[in-house]
């Protein structure tokens, strides 16, 4: 964790007597990020913002495995009993529990991270609030809203009976006093951020007023609680990790306009690992990468809402120097969950490597970044670690995740089980598999921007405009709009031209070819006045390219236009419960032993020749390519690296 306490001093008096009456208000949605809902933000946005977020329930995924990906994820999120759920929390409220042999069946307590031993408990049910508003904005299926209720509803029985002055969470408030002590404990703010974050979701993606009263009371508390600390108390508790507690009060304070909890945020200022980034330092190598991400996004917020131009600063150096020097090819970071010394990505090719989180936690700071500035490169970055991280975390056949996605040759992934894991990825995966509309589409006062190609339709009530994408990317090369409005509109559309596209593009409007001027790694604009069932037909060819380390040319991934290919090396030697986490052992996954066959071979004999000399594709099967210069010989098929499930795999080759 964090070194080297010390504390920024506020300009403003320390006052957390809670206005608690301008609270109550009807909003229904809040922007978490700049374009959402504004109409109804208590607070204005103090940043410039070049590029505007849609609302999720203006988005629609139609088909494909995104969409596949997320119902998964909706059928797990439903079938959680809210019994099971909730009884770490009654338990510590002292609750009445059903009995052993009583007539009311006593539920099973959920195991893994969620055990009634660990203290860690009660962080998934954050996310599960979070997963199942966000379901509930994306679909529009009244199951997963009332769900969400059943859960708020149960949280506000627990926070009554407590009766701690608005306290809430699944342990003793004995936790918070140890970490404010700077005694062993297990990350309780980083708990409490879920719930914070989960309460938030449900007040704005699903409309329910008892989360954000709740959420107002919880906050009074932690006032009450660190009002009467130190600067140098509060930088020592924050030397354990607090996941977003600075996000999670500045999107409290965006829709009550409280400053009790922009102060609130402002307390949760690491000076020790926010400072030297807002100087320009690198100061990541051996900092828990997970830890100090959700600073980061906290810092994004801050700027747009307060204007803070060193939060911007920080946020922005930041990120290029993760997707610098930190980044593997499929979008993810860290090592045994740390950073590591810049650039040395060869030097940590192991079993270890991108918790899902780190990446889960970059796609939210880079929404952000995007919407100030509408770079290319964040959507470049977005589209990387979304097809090739987070789409592949989920096993499709049973719809478990896994928590680390290890670069070693011949590992393969290590699910979670249903309810015997709740790993912190497990957490953000009810989250991420529920939100895939969300980066699709970005837009200005002018027109839209069309940053993904995945099949789904997009409704700016504001301009009287629908569009529906039709594609089956990255499975081809093409995708389709078709425009849909009652009366003529002018507008611009931004089409994202990937910086991977280096073979051109091709653009057809209602089949007339346009002329192209733009470069990858920009926007082409189509600016025009559309009609009813105008089309634009985009096509940008795909080709095979490596990607180097930065610290070894000699060691390689292997990419086709935005997609990682990953090497097949079937199942031999897979062990125990493999490819499940096994459920005795909740810390499995860490150090996990993968029986690695000695033969496995990664080396490819390329002899100085070109990529595809030495790659060819397979017929009949997309974006699948086979290779037979291994060291043995042996003939070994890649294919996308989101796919290849359940088998041991390889992403970095060594190239002779």
């Amino acid at each position: 964790m964090m070194n080297n306490p010390a504390f920024r001093v506020s300009k403003w008096p320390i006052s957390y007597k809670l206005i608690v009456a301008c609270l109550v208000c009807s909003v229904s949605s809040q922007a978490q990020y700049p374009g959402q809902a504004s109409d109804k933000q208590k607070v204005s946005m103090k940043a410039p913002i070049k590029a505007y977020s849609f609302n999720l329930q203006d988005v629609r995924i139609t088909r494909g495995p995104f969409k596949e990906n997320m119902d998964r994820e909706g059928q797990w999120l439903l079938s959680l009993p809210v019994e099971r759920l909730m009884h770490s929390f009654r338990v510590n409220a002292g609750m009445n529990t059903p009995k052993p042999g009583s007539i009311t069946k006593m539920p099973k307590p959920l195991g893994g991270w969620e055990g009634l031993d660990m203290e860690l408990r009660g962080h998934s049910i954050g996310h599960i609030l979070s997963g199942l508003s966000l379901q509930y904005a994306s679909t529009g299926n009244e199951a997963f809203r009332k769900k969400g209720d059943s859960l708020v509803m149960a949280l506000g029985d627990v926070q009554k009976v407590l009766n701690q002055e608005g306290y809430l969470s699944a342990y003793p408030q004995q936790y918070i006093d140890r970490t404010i002590a700077a005694t062993s404990v297990w990350a309780p703010w980083y708990t409490l951020h879920k719930l914070f974050a989960g309460l938030t979701d449900m007040y704005t993606y699903a409309g329910n007023q008892q989360a954000l009263d709740i959420e107002t009371r919880m906050a009074s508390w932690a006032a009450k609680k660190l009002s009467p600390l130190s600067p140098e108390q509060l930088q020592k508790m924050l030397r354990n990790e607090f996941g977003g507690m600075n996000d999670a009060f500045l999107n409290l304070y965006a829709v009550t306009a409280n400053p009790d909890h922009l102060k609130l945020a402002q307390l949760f200022y690491h000076k020790a690992a926010l400072e030297p980034l807002e100087n320009g330092k690198d100061n990541l190598n051996k900092l828990h990468a997970n830890t100090v991400i959700p600073k980061l996004v906290g810092e994004a917020r801050d700027y747009e809402l307060t204007g803070n131009e060193k939060a911007k600063t920080a946020a922005t150096f930041f990120w290029n120097t993760v997707i610098r020097d930190h980044t593997y090819a499929h979008g993810g970071n860290s090592d045994k969950e740390h950073f590591f010394e810049p650039g040395k990505i060869s030097e940590h090719l192991t079993g270890n490597t991108s918790e899902t989180c780190n990446t889960y936690n970059m796609l939210k700071l880079t929404r952000h970044l995007f919407t100030w500035s509408a770079d290319e490169k964040y959507a470049d970055y977005y589209e990387q670690a979304l097809y090739n991280h987070i789409l592949g975390q989920q096993d499709p056949e049973s719809g478990m995740v896994c928590y680390f996605t290890p670069m070693k040759p011949g590992a393969y992934r290590l699910y979670s089980t249903p309810d015997q894991s709740f790993w912190c990825c497990v957490g953000s995966g009810f989250e991420s598999h529920s939100k895939y509309g969300e980066s699709i589409y970005y837009h200005d006062d002018k027109g839209i921007y069309v940053n993904l190609f995945i099949p789904s339709e997009v409704n700016w009530a504001d301009k009287g405009v629908k569009i529906t994408q039709e594609t089956n990317y990255p499975e081809e090369e093409t995708t389709r709009l078709t425009i849909q409005t009652k009366e003529t509109v002018r507008m611009p559309l931004y089409l994202r031209y990937p910086a991977w596209a280096t073979a051109g593009a091709t653009i057809n409007v209602n089949g007339k070819a346009l002329k192209i001027a733009q470069q990858p790694g920009s926007y082409i604009i189509i600016d025009r006045t559309w009609k009813d069932g105008d089309q634009v037909e985009i096509k940008y060819p795909m080709s095979l390219r490596l990607v180097a380390t930065p610290d070894n040319p000699k060691v390689s991934a292997i990419a086709y236009g935005p997609v990682l290919l990953a090497g097949e090396m079937g199942t031999e030697n897979m062990k125990g419960t493999a490819p499940f986490h096994d459920p005795e052992d909740p810390y499995q996954y860490y150090g996990y032993d993968y029986t690695i066959p000695a033969s496995l071979s990664h080396t490819i004999n390329t002899q100085g020749k070109k990529i595809t000399d030495w790659l060819k594709p397979v017929a009949g099967k997309p974006l699948t390519f086979e290779t037979a210069n291994t060291t043995e010989g042996k003939v070994v098929e890649l294919e996308p690296y989101y796919k290849v499930h359940r088998q041991r795999y390889v992403v970095y080759w060594d190239l002779n």
